[in-house]
């Protein structure tokens, strides 16, 4: 597929110490797989407790992605396709790749009662302890999970990466179009 303009939001979970080269190259796989353009990547998005991630944040460094992350408050209010009860034992949350790929792409506007705090480094979305009335704002987002959670590893790296990438439907019919033999 060739895309014209940044739409594709990836959601990332890893283990703690991933390294770059094991989130990049599990990028690289997820869109030659699914012929998708990696200049079209928008950013990358994940749980708050991986902004520090040193793999990920030297990756968005490297290749100039926003990083968005998100509380797994918000995040379990996503309807994903592929839940881990392991994933919401251990994070708070069922998902992490797919749920954050789809909030970030979803470019919702919030409500008051979240916090958008902005870096040079990442946008973060924070809840305040009286903000679990979200579930009307996120019924109306039209993002669907383009690709759904898919985990990697590398032999001779420690850790796991997944990815998921979604984009808003609305932007879908518009930007897409297949790839020619000679792309």
């Amino acid at each position: 597929m060739i895309v014209n303009e940044k739409v594709f939001w990836v959601g990332i979970g890893c283990q703690r110490g991933a390294s770059t080269q094991l989130i990049e190259k599990a990028i690289q796989q997820v869109f030659k797989e699914n012929q998708l353009n990696q200049s079209a990547i928008a950013g990358i998005a994940t749980i708050d407790y991986k902004a520090l991630e040193v793999g990920l944040v030297e990756l968005c460094r490297l290749r100039n992605f926003s990083l968005k992350t998100f509380p797994a408050e918000m995040l379990r209010l996503v309807c994903v396709p592929n839940p881990s009860k392991i994933i919401e034992q251990v994070m708070g949350t069922s998902s992490v790749a797919e749920a954050a790929a789809i909030l970030a792409a979803s470019d919702v506007e919030w409500q008051t009662n979240i916090v958008n705090e902005i870096s040079s480094t990442h946008q973060s979305f924070k809840l305040n302890a009286s903000s679990f009335n979200l579930t009307p704002s996120l019924t109306s987002v039209e993002v669907r999970c383009l690709v759904p959670k898919q985990i990697f590893r590398l032999q001779g790296e420690p850790g796991a990466v997944t990815i998921a990438v979604a984009q808003g439907s609305e932007k879908m019919a518009s930007v897409i179009q297949p790839l020619s033999e000679n792309s």
